[in-house]
């Protein structure tokens, strides 16, 4: 039986816990806040839209940057094998508009239990409150463990850094993972926004905080330069807009973004509010 530890208590990192758990490892799974699956409570507005349901070669449309790199990971995990694993843990899901999947119940926290219960069951050691500084690593080729903010070290046969991106620092992702990845001699590619909301100039986007509109088209530009279009989903909140089609946009705008401020124009032809 072999040892090992995971960084980061998201949904990445309970999903590897239990596949190491249920091939017979001991494992270790290090949070540094406070509760596991922190961004999973505001994931799909606080439902978890965990996955989509439609044929597995769409999936890879989706992707804005190499899907190929992605290809061995989905075929090797698809959408209906992550639908299943959830269902024998024991949590109904439902299909929705889109083939976005949800819990029966409507609960983000339905995911967190799911996982949290298989890790239980599995004797997976949880620590939370506890923050990694950096990896051990042994004649520059074997990681060996981890050190702790405490200076407490921890050792372990393998080493899985599950620590998420640097979008949305409150949630606990800081980029951890990028700084683990340049310390042991990786090179960082240039990092920009994707799958994040949006902020916008105008005063009206906070008198409109709440706003959900279903069913619009919306354009992006860059002066004459059209950047996306897309049918779906929006939200105004209180510092610009969110939803599935601005998240999505986010993914696009972003690599376009040499400058802090740059002037889009959004068009909304919406359908129907609520």
């Amino acid at each position: 039986m072999s040892s090992v530890i995971v960084v980061g208590g998201g949904a990445a990192g309970m999903m590897t816990a239990v596949a190491a758990g249920r091939r017979g490892h001991r494992v270790t799974l290090l949070e540094k806040n406070e509760k596991l699956g922190k961004k999973i409570y505001i994931t799909g507005k606080g439902r978890c839209n965990f996955t989509n349901a439609c044929d597995v070669e769409q999936l890879f449309g989706a992707v804005v940057s190499n899907p190929k790199f992605l290809y061995s990971a989905i075929y090797g995990f698809d959408n209906s094998m992550t639908m299943e694993f959830f269902r024998e843990m024991g949590m109904p899901w439902k299909g929705e508009r889109g083939n976005r999947v949800f819990p029966v119940s409507d609960h983000s926290s339905d995911v967190i239990a799911a996982l949290t219960r298989e890790m239980q069951h599995l004797k997976v050691k949880v620590q939370l409150h506890c923050e990694v500084k950096e990896l051990l690593i042994n004649n520059e080729r074997e990681i060996k463990g981890v050190r702790l903010a405490n200076g407490k070290k921890m050792t372990a046969d393998a080493v899985v850094v599950a620590t998420g991106g640097i979008s949305y620092p409150s949630t606990g992702s800081t980029g951890d993972g990028y700084r683990f990845a340049r310390n042991c001699g990786h090179k960082v590619t240039e990092l920009f926004p994707s799958l994040v909301p949006m902020e916008v100039k105008e005063w009206y986007a906070k008198e409109l905080q709440g706003l959900s509109l279903k069913n619009i088209e919306i354009h992006i530009t860059d002066g004459k330069k059209k950047l996306y279009d897309e049918f779906g989903e929006m939200l105004f909140t209180h510092y610009g807009v969110t939803g599935p089609v601005i998240l999505s946009a986010s993914s696009i705008v972003g690599k376009t973004l040499e400058k802090k401020e740059l002037v889009l124009h959004i068009d909304l032809k919406p359908a129907l509010t609520e």
